[in-house]
Order: C-alpha cells, then structure tokens, then sequence
C-alpha cells in the first residue's frame, strides 16, 4: 500500500505565495512519475507539474514561470512553490504518484487564492 500525505494549502491573496509538501510512504520500489494535479468543482482534474520518467520537469502552461517543483533527495517527497498566484489558482491540490503500473492519489489540500 501506498500513502501520500499532502501539507501546505490555504488562503492566499492574489500575488502571493505558498508552498506545497507531498510525502509517499509505503510500499514503493521504485517512482516512475509524481507530480502535482489540481482540480475545480465541475471541471477535470489536471496537470500542474509533474517530474518526468526520466526526472525533467514538466509544468502547464498556466503556471509555467510561476510555479516550481522539486523533491528531496531520497525522491520520496515533493514539493511545490507557488508564486504569483492568480485567483484563478484556486482549486484543491491532489499529489500523485505512479509506480509498478500503479496510479496514488493524495487526498488533497486547497488552496484558495482571493482578496
């Protein structure tokens, strides 16, 4: 079994920053891609950023220039930096991990961006 435990959401004013955290526990012998999705009541999920089977990164346009995603050396954590952020940001944040052929999802934080 696989966890993914998601820290770092909240209430922003536009222009400002935050800093998400994705920690994956569990059985995991290997990452072939985590990243970072976001979702809008009544709208698909998609991709914000995403660390690449071979480990580039890879963002959306909406974010790209503005948004950052890194990991800790033992890859098992992963970060998202948030800057300038737009209201149009707002969206629950899902962490994801795939590894052995299987998909995990984290179970979300929002974020909130608005004056």
């Amino acid at each position: 079994q696989v966890h993914l435990v998601e820290s770092g959401g909240g209430l922003v004013q536009p222009g400002g920053s935050l800093k998400l955290s994705c920690a994956a526990s569990g059985n995991i012998p290997s990452i072939d891609t985590m990243g970072w999705y976001r979702q809008v009541s009544g709208k698909e999920r998609e991709m914000v950023a995403r660390f690449s089977n071979w480990g580039s990164s890879i963002y959306s346009y909406s974010v790209k220039g503005r948004f950052s995603i890194s990991r800790d050396n033992d890859e098992r954590t992963v970060f998202l930096q948030m800057n300038s952020l737009k209201t149009e940001d707002t969206a629950i944040y899902y962490c994801y991990l795939e590894t052995s052929g299987r998909d995990y999802w984290g179970q979300g934080t929002p974020v909130t961006v608005s004056s």
